[in-house]
């Protein structure tokens, strides 16, 4: 049975937020990773000095939380929305 253009769009849809999720959790599972590494490496190293792997953890803790928000938090286009900026392009 073939699918609608409607059904096979949202079946694209559907696979690209898929993939978008599984990317995300191994970005963030890499993050944790290296991470915990640096801290294991300043803990065995450092005597209790200066921490410097808040710099590695903040910085790409930005990037992590970019990436979040695409995944989870921005809500797909509207037709509406699709619509003014067509009109705005047309002008």
């Amino acid at each position: 049975m073939e699918l609608g253009a409607s059904e096979s769009e949202l079946r694209e849809q559907a696979i690209t937020r898929l993939k978008k999720k599984r990317d995300f959790r191994t970005h963030l599972f890499m993050y944790v990773a290296v991470n915990v590494m640096l801290i294991v490496i300043w803990a065995i190293t450092s005597d209790g000095g200066f921490f410097w792997p808040i710099f590695p953890i903040l910085g790409w803790g930005i990037g992590v939380a970019g990436n979040a928000w695409d995944v989870y938090g921005r809500k797909p286009l509207t037709e509406e929305q699709i619509q003014r900026e067509q009109q705005r392009l047309r002008s």
